[in-house]
């Protein structure tokens, strides 16, 4: 019989996590510190995008940029880290033109211009498969807000809404659905699904007063659970209070099981964090003076199990997954 294959969170603790340096938290963080000294840190993280998997192969090759630098934006927002700059890698398959790679780099130097994040470097190769971007952003941090610091009785809060970017997939793919749904309410969720967010402006509310945080990309579920085992706690969610938008409640009205798929989809790309009860209403009123939306969610509690999740009668509401995998 052959060796069960590790899952994406095993084949990083299992494999990697015994490679990691000083900085690297042990691989249980969304970004590293380089060891510099000093009182401003250097914070470094990586994300990859692969046709077919992250984007499909027709969309725009300058939103594919735009989205390829946010999603490590986003990471840096929730270390609370300002932009210093990034690194590309693309391996490009048999099929790429000139005029792809011009609309590329016009949208990747949009969202440099438009996040003061510059192009350092990078490495340009081919490869028979999909198109793979790759890109490596450095930030500068005075604190470092790891997914490691929650405690029990923390608040939990979540910027934006969720789950519009998991149903406009659904509206890219052509489920059935989206073919209900207004005109405007599928731009929306495509728009969301296409093109994130990064919360930057929360980076001095999080410096502040978050005692963790970490960005919603595998979906709401699943990541709040990876930031409590992180820091060792359970937690409770009341599922009524977790920010929808208009369009999402739209989808969710005609088909109510898209419920679980907006809140354990992933590609939100907002800022999951917690706060102390004293520092909670300081984080909250500074979220909203740097003009971010931040609900209040739940509660940290002590335990070793995942979140629980309960509807507005108190029971618990169990999803058959938490989050994407890409195992």
């Amino acid at each position: 019989m052959s060796e069960r294959r590790f899952s994406e969170d095993e084949l990083i603790a299992e494999i990697f996590a015994p490679l990691a340096g000083d900085g690297a938290f042990g691989l249980r963080d969304d970004a590293a510190l380089l060891p510099l000294g000093g009182a401003r840190e250097i914070v470094v993280t990586t994300d990859a995008l692969v046709s077919g998997v992250h984007f499909f192969p027709d969309d725009p090759p300058g939103l594919v940029a735009k989205k390829a630098l946010r999603v490590n934006l986003s990471d840096l927002a929730a270390k609370a880290a300002a932009p210093l700059g990034f690194l590309l890698t693309l391996a490009l398959p048999p099929d790429w033109t000139n005029d792809w790679a011009r609309s590329f780099a016009a949208g990747l130097a949009e969202g440099a211009r438009e996040f003061a994040c510059p192009l350092l470097g990078g490495d340009t190769t081919a490869t028979p498969g999909p198109l793979t971007i790759s890109i490596a952003a450095f930030g500068r941090a005075t604190r470092f807000v790891s997914r490691s610091g929650a405690r029990p009785g923390d608040r939990i809060f979540v910027s934006g809404t969720i789950g519009d970017a998991a149903l406009g997939l659904g509206v890219a793919r052509g489920e059935a659905f989206a073919e209900r749904l207004g005109e405007g309410t599928r731009a929306h969720l495509l728009d969301r699904y296409r093109l994130p967010q990064p919360r930057l402006p929360l980076i001095a509310t999080l410096r502040e007063h978050a005692s963790a945080a970490m960005d919603v990309s595998d979906g709401l579920a699943g990541d709040l659970a990876k930031l409590l085992r992180a820091s060792g706690v359970s937690g409770l969610v009341e599922l009524g209070r977790v920010p929808l938008s208009a369009a999402a409640r739209e989808a969710i009205a005609l088909e109510p099981e898209l419920l679980s798929r907006a809140v354990t989809g992933g590609d939100d790309y907002e800022i999951l964090c917690c706060a102390s009860v004293d520092a909670a209403p300081a984080l909250a009123l500074a979220a909203g003076k740097a003009g971010v939306a931040l609900a209040e969610i739940g509660v940290v509690t002590v335990g070793a199990e995942p979140p629980q999740f309960l509807d507005s009668s108190g029971s618990i509401i169990n999803f058959s997954r938490l989050s994407f995998s890409h195992f």
